[in-house]
């Protein structure tokens, strides 16, 4: 089953023999051996030469914004977790959302021109379900109008295109290690610059704009601890593991689901996906209200992901006014 909010526990064995090191060396949080180790096992992993492990997919989104120091309006998309407009909110910038490509889920790159104003300093796209927004088209956008590009890559641990990693475009990418998502850490997230001076500036932001005694800028607590790390070392050596059981899955889905009138995910050839989620696009709200109850019924308990849409939530759209 390719489950949406049930969490992947390594065996205790290997954790706890991460846990035995924490007690032995005493070093339970502030940049510790095992924080360090994860992080260079990720950039390995993930084929990006910088990487910044975070508390959360969230305080991610929120240094990343701070790093490029965007102080107006930000091109966004509706269709994503709340923590995307919300960080955006949360930095004091204002969220225009352009409607999203009926295939992909993601921002539609066709619309983003037209929403773009003098007030307009960046371009915040989501992967949506770990798919690709249309990154070549956004990114001739941000150049010809001198935009800053993020992409919240929550959903697109492993995903490549055309055999380059997805974090490797735009300016910033973050990606949330939430327990809840293919490849995690408890709670966790990362920032991926693709600038060596922008990656520094997050490194400050994310631990009070200090190392040691040396103050150099703003800063916030963004770390995390040793023990979240040996949970993100016990699972990075699985997941080549996980992906490939989870394509099978998707394809058995496939299968069974074939003849119903369902909408699937779209993935381009040059794609490589990882399988994190399964979503499907009924017809019309009420049959999909009625699939819900009756997977619900068989005790299998389905999510309206994502729903409803940012661009409707009040303190959003008095925000955005």
């Amino acid at each position: 089953m390719i489950n949406v909010t049930k969490t992947y526990l390594p065996p205790i064995e290997e954790y706890q023999s991460y846990i035995k090191k924490i007690w032995e060396n005493g070093w339970i949080t502030n940049n510790g051996p095992l924080v360090i180790e994860l992080e260079q096992k990720l950039k390995e992993y993930l084929s990006v030469s910088q990487l910044i492990y975070c508390g959360n997919g969230t305080i991610a989104l929120q240094i990343a914004i701070k790093a490029l120091e965007l102080k107006n309006e930000i091109i966004t998309t509706p269709f994503s977790y709340v923590a995307t407009a919300n960080s955006i909110l949360w930095e004091n910038c204002k969220p225009l959302f352009v409607d999203i490509n009926p295939q992909t889920f993601c921002i539609d790159a066709d619309k983003i021109e037209a929403a773009i104003t003098k007030d307009t300093e960046a371009i915040l796209a989501v992967h949506v379900y770990g798919v690709p927004c249309e990154v070549e088209k956004i990114e001739a956008i941000s150049n010809k109008h001198n935009l800053k590009v993020i992409y919240d890559g929550a959903h697109a641990f492993g995903v490549k295109v055309n055999g380059r990693s997805i974090f490797s475009y735009g300016n910033i990418s973050t990606c949330s290690f939430h327990a809840t998502k293919l490849f995690h850490t408890i709670e966790g997230g990362a920032v991926i610059a693709t600038d060596h001076l922008l990656n520094e500036k997050v490194n400050l932001l994310r631990q009070f704009g200090h190392i040691y005694d040396e103050y150099r800028s703003i800063g916030i607590n963004g770390k995390n601890s040793e023990f979240h790390a040996a949970m993100g070392l016990c699972n990075i050596i699985r997941i080549d593991e996980l992906i490939e059981k989870r394509k099978i899955v998707c394809e058995l889905y496939d299968s069974l689901l074939s003849a119903l009138p369902l909408q699937k995910l779209s993935i381009a050839n040059n794609v490589q996906y990882n399988y994190a989620y399964y979503p499907v696009v009924f017809e019309n709200e009420k049959n999909l209200i009625a699939a819900m109850e009756m997977l619900k019924n068989e005790n299998i308990i389905p999510r309206r992901y994502f729903y409803p849409s940012l661009n409707t939530l009040s303190h959003i759209q008095y925000a955005a006014c």
